[in-house]
This record gives structure tokens, sequence and C-alpha cells, in this order.
């Protein structure tokens, strides 16, 4: 892009409320895959959700990278709400009081695999401020797009299975099951 570029985007009060909560988001997400390592230690899961774990760190640096660069703030307080709310989220009925219910696992996965297609729909959006700032670089977030369908892709699998594991049947994909 050229320098003609650079800094086009209207409403940047806005897009800094917008980043910020998809940051905050950033941080609800982080603390949750953490908490799901520890509950599938030594699972087929394991390896997959520390992956995921090292991705949205990534993903989370990034984020405030680019808001530096547009000179956006970042709201601290924001971050922390989410933290605080993550933990809160862990004392809910799930059918048992001591002890983790399988149900907690099929809600984790579900919200994960909601949570990655807005965080997607967050790296679009940027997609767009990118076509008038050309400080967003279009590469990254591209492929970090990508990297969200990749996720979902995973997850939505994952969920299947801990699905039909907690209920019974088979972890197929909806489309499979109507093609029966």
């Amino acid at each position: 892009m050229s320098e003609s570029t650079r800094g086009g985007i209207r409403h940047a009060e806005l897009l800094t409320i917008y980043c910020n909560d998809h940051l905050a988001a950033s941080v609800g997400g982080i603390e949750l895959v953490k908490r799901m390592i520890g509950a599938h230690r030594g699972s087929v899961y394991a390896g997959r959700l520390q992956q995921l774990l090292d991705e949205l760190r990534e993903e989370h640096d990034l984020l405030r990278g680019i808001m530096a660069e547009l000179g956006l703030s970042i709201r601290r307080y924001k971050q922390a709400g989410l933290w605080v709310g993550e933990k809160l989220s862990r004392v809910k009925l799930n059918g048992r009081l001591l002890s983790r219910s399988p149900l907690s696992s099929l809600v984790e996965f579900e919200f994960l695999a909601s949570a990655v297609r807005a965080k997607r729909s967050g790296f679009e959006t940027l997609r767009e401020v990118a076509a008038v700032d050309d400080r967003v670089d279009v590469e990254v977030i591209d492929r970090l797009i990508d990297q969200a369908n990749e996720q979902h892709e995973w997850l939505t699998h994952a969920r299947r299975e801990v699905a039909a594991d907690v209920f019974g049947g088979r972890p197929e994909s909806a489309d499979e099951a109507a093609g029966d």
C-alpha cells in the first residue's frame, strides 16, 4: 500500500473499543485453554491444546502490536475483567459439586469453537482496516485468519468427539450424518 493509505481509519475511538474487547477476550481464551490443558493432561487433546495455547498467546501479542502501531490505547481493566470472569465461570452448576463433570469438557470445547469464530471475525475486520491503513500488515492478518480456520476445524472435531463420548454416538459431522 502507498503512504496515502496511512491513517485513513474512521472512528479510531470505536476501533480502540473494538480491539480492546478482542484483546480482553483473548485473555479469557488463554486462561480457559490453560485450565483445559490441566484437565486433559495425558489425553489425545493435550498436545493440540498446548499448540492452541501457544497460538493464542502469539495472537494476543500480535493484536497488542497492531494496536500499538495504530496508536490505540490498551485498556487493561477490560483484560482484568475477562480474567476474573473466566475464573468465576469455573463456579457453575454442571451436575457435580466436588468433581469435574464430563459436561464441562463439552461446554469448554463448544465455547472455544464459538470464540474462535468470533476471533476470526475480528481478524477479518482488521483486514478491512488494513485496506485503509498500511500500518496493519495484511500478510499477518491473512495468516491469523487461516490459523483461526484451522483452530475452528480442530475444535469442532474435538467437540464432536467429546459429545459422542459423553452422550453416545459417533463423532461425525452434521454433513456426514445428514448423508446417512
